[in-house]
Order: C-alpha cells, then structure tokens, then sequence
C-alpha cells in the first residue's frame, strides 16, 4: 500500500540548529523530497536562538547535506528545489512576542507540523507561546523527540502541558527504532506469514533475546548522562518497544490505535522486578578502560567531563523479563544494551524449542536449534538457523546448522534503505500515528522501569565493571546461563 501525498505543510523546525536536526532531520527531508514524497506546496521553517539571515540558514543547511549524504546523493537540480522550500526564523523560546515572527512564515491553507528537537524543558514554553501567537488550531500538529521526562512523574508533567494545548490525536512522540524498516517487519513477517505466526508462542519458542550494543562512550555527554544511565536512556525506549512489537497480540486492524492498544498490553503485563527478585533478573554494568576495533579506549569515569570518579551511573543493562499472559507464559525475554561492547549491532532473536525427542546422534544435540535472527542494524535483515545433513557419503547421518538469509541490502544493489526519520517525518505529514508513541504507553513503561529502579535502590546494588570492548559484566553471562541458556553471538 502506498502513502497518499500529504497535505501542503508548513514544517517547523524548533532545534534547527542543533546536533539533531543538522546530522539527521535536515539529510531526512531532503531525501523525501529526492523521492517527490514531500507535496510540491510543502514548506520547512528552521527555528532556533541563532541569529542567521536566510542566506546563512540555507549555506548552513547546505553544508550538511554535502557532509552526511554520500557522494553523488545530491544533484544541483535536487538542492535548488530543496533549498527552496527552506525558509528560517530567530526566535527565543521563551518569548512570546518572538512566535509573532514564526506567524508571518505559515500559509493558512498549509497544515502546521511542529517538530520540537529541543529540550523537554521547553516544550511547555513553546506550546503556550504558539498558543498565545494563535498558531495552533483542530488541524495543528506536534511532533516530540524523547525523552519525555526521566521517571513516571516527569513523563507526566511533560504530557499534561502538552496536552493542555494539544490533543491525544495531534501530538507524535518519536521512538525513531519504530521507524526502522526492519521493525515495520515485524508487523508483516509475524502476522501475514502462518509458517511463523502459528509458531509465535510458549508452546514453539523457548526464549527470546533483544540486543542494542554500541562501540561509541559518551561523545561529550558526561554530565547529562551521569543523571541519566543507560536504563533510562535506552531500555525505557527502546528495548522494550522492540519488546513489544516481537510479543504483542496481533491487532484487529492495522490502524494506529489498534497497534498502540496491543503494544500497552504488553507493557501491563510485564512482571514486576522488585528489591526480592532484581539481584536475579537484572544486572547494571559499568565500563572501565579497554579497547575497541583495536584502539585503546578510557573507561567511563574517565571520559571527557568526568565530574566525580566514584559514579554509579550504568552504561550497561541486561535483564531476564517475563509477560505475564497466556501466550508468553513460561518464555523468558532476555533484553542487554550497553556502551563500548565489541560490535554497534541491534537484533532480534528468536530460539525454539527443540523437537521432544532426539532421534539423531546424542553428540549433536547442542546444534539442533532452530533461531530466527532479526537484525535492525548494522545490516538489516532476517535470518533462519534451520539443521540440515551435512552432503557427505562418508558422514552417515552428520547434522549441520545452516542459515536462511534475506539481507534487504542485497535484494536490490540500487534501492537504498530509508532512514528512520525519513519514514516518521513523512507519516507527520500525513497524518499516520501508527509508528509514534502514545501517552499511556510512554507512562507504562516508566512505571514498570522506576519500579526497577527503585529496586537498585532498595538493595544497594552497585554497577559492576567491564573492559570496554567486552559484552559487559561476568553477571550478565550467569543472568542466562543459569537457566541453561546463552546469548547469541
């Protein structure tokens, strides 16, 4: 099914300056243009605190593209189409009289879509001051990046001064794992194929693993996120979206309420980890010095603005989590991330369970086991481990574990996949909230996480060290291999 060609916009940038918008936002619009996917009406108004004339703005703008689009992505043809679209605004976040200036940029028969890429600490500020400017209307649209807060009652400080100016049906929370084309996958490989939808429960799989490792530290962010930690930073978010989308109920519709309804059923269903289980179901992690793709690296309390050597802040996680419902009863969900690990990868594992009875060789058992690999970076694609004989005349009945692959990048040499953003920038513009985040999913997850949280607390647990360059602490191998279990690798 192909997207419709939105309505003319007027898209605001809020953040136009920043790191965000200039490595990813700005790369992203210009390839939906490339790909006449942007109405031919449509319009970008970059707003930040810098002072630019429109000429600067656009030079700006320019220089990113010729930085993160590959040689060749960008014709002369395309920038000049694309640059004028762009239009920019200096405005103070914080100052009403400021938005009077954003107002004289809009077209009235355009739809407003505000992309806030800024601080959640002035997302309140810039709601009301685009209210008081009479920007907002029934048509009007609000785009949030996370985190929205750093626990449940943030979260809903920051959802209630939204809402007071927005509704539940115009306002897109961003998870851009959402808009991987990979985890889109998901929906149609679980839920248009039999062979593993039929499969998709306690009585075929025997646990399932999720993994979001990075090679990168901090890059410079110490001190945010010294008060942050990767729980926060990443479980909250992302882990356990992927978590859903691998253990939701399929929907009754393919529609965005429909999807987001089984998704917060998941998360109500979690099991709580508390102070009398966290010992054995979650580890937190710290990296010390250690080395990546062959380079020395320093260890956390370290890194470039280090403010105190004695932190407690994880880098790592990995958890044992169960869903408490009748499809998943019994399958533990083994979830890790961490900073610093051997490889940047993000995947998916499914394991089944092994037939009752094992006719075959008892010396090859361990091999009999059937995985789905689902790989969302750094190469997307899908792979099945099957076991088959091995073509040997001399062997007799020799078992092998061989792999189904359907790397998407080798499908077609010339097709490009789309970035995240590109996928959710456009479904803002037209209108389509399946892949965004809705307010009681955003608040069941951050309760689940500051129960366990509160848990590390209780107990006094302290963040075990790991050599960067390593998949994290000794703890986090006995977390699943105490149930006889290891992680895929």
């Amino acid at each position: 099914m192909s997207i419709p060609m939105h309505q003319a916009c007027d898209f605001v940038l809020f953040g136009a300056k920043g790191d965000l918008a200039m490595r990813k936002l700005f790369p992203a619009l210009f390839q939906l243009d490339k790909a006449n996917l942007l109405n031919p009406k449509s319009k970008i108004i970059g707003v930040a605190r810098t002072e630019h004339d429109q000429a600067g703005f656009v030079e700006a703008v320019k220089e990113t593209l010729d930085r993160f689009l590959k040689a060749g992505e960008m014709s002369d043809a395309e920038w000049q189409r694309f640059a004028a679209r762009l239009d920019y605004v200096q405005v103070d976040m914080t100052k009403p009289e400021d938005f009077k200036k954003i107002s004289a940029k809009l077209d009235a028969s355009r739809v407003m879509v505000n992309y806030l890429a800024t601080p959640p600490s002035v997302f309140g500020d810039i709601c009301k001051n685009l209210s008081s400017a009479e920007l907002i209307n029934e048509q009007t649209r609000i785009v949030l990046e996370k985190p929205i807060g750093h626990d449940l009652a943030s979260s809903k400080v920051i959802n209630d001064t939204v809402a007071t100016y927005f509704k539940e049906d115009r306002i897109y929370r961003i998870d851009h794992y959402l808009g991987k084309e990979t985890v889109q996958n998901l929906l149609a490989l679980r839920f248009a194929n039999n062979l593993f939808g039929s499969q998709w429960h306690n009585s075929a799989i025997d646990h399932v693993q999720i993994t979001v490792s990075e090679t990168v530290g901090l890059e410079g962010r110490w001190s945010y996120y010294d008060k942050v930690g990767q729980m926060r930073d990443m479980v909250q978010n992302h882990l356990l979206q992927l978590l859903c989308m691998v253990a939701m109920n399929p929907p009754s519709k393919l529609d965005a309420d429909s999807i987001r309804d089984e998704k917060v059923r998941v998360l109500k269903a979690l099991h709580p980890i508390t102070s009398e289980n966290v010992t054995k179901r979650a580890v937190r992690g710290q990296y010390a010095a250690g080395s990546i793709n062959g380079s020395a690296v320093v260890g956390y309390a370290q890194e470039d603005g280090a403010q105190k050597a004695n932190s407690n802040t994880e880098t790592f996680v990995s958890l044992r989590v169960n869903v408490d419902n009748w499809r998943w009863a019994g399958v533990p969900f083994y979830l890790r991330t961490g900073k610093r690990m051997p490889a940047k990868m993000t995947e998916i594992v499914i394991v089944y369970k092994n037939n009752p009875h094992f006719i075959f060789d008892p010396k090859q058992r361990d091999i009999v086991n059937n995985r789905l690999v689902i790989r969302l970076q750094p190469e997307e694609g899908i792979r099945l481990h099957v076991v088959t004989k091995q073509l040997d005349l001399q062997q007799g009945m020799n078992l092998q574990n061989r792999a189904l692959n359907l790397n998407f990048g080798e499908d077609d040499p010339n097709h490009r996949t789309p970035d995240a953003y590109e996928r959710l920038l456009l479904e803002s513009m037209v209108g389509d909230q399946s892949l965004f985040v809705r307010r009681d999913e955003i608040e069941a997850s951050w309760a689940w996480c500051d129960q366990l949280i509160d848990a590390w607390k209780e107990v006094g647990d302290e963040v075990k060290p790991y050599n960067a360059g390593t998949w994290g602490p000794i703890g986090s191998i006995a977390l699943i291999e105490r149930d006889g279990r290891s992680w895929h690798e």
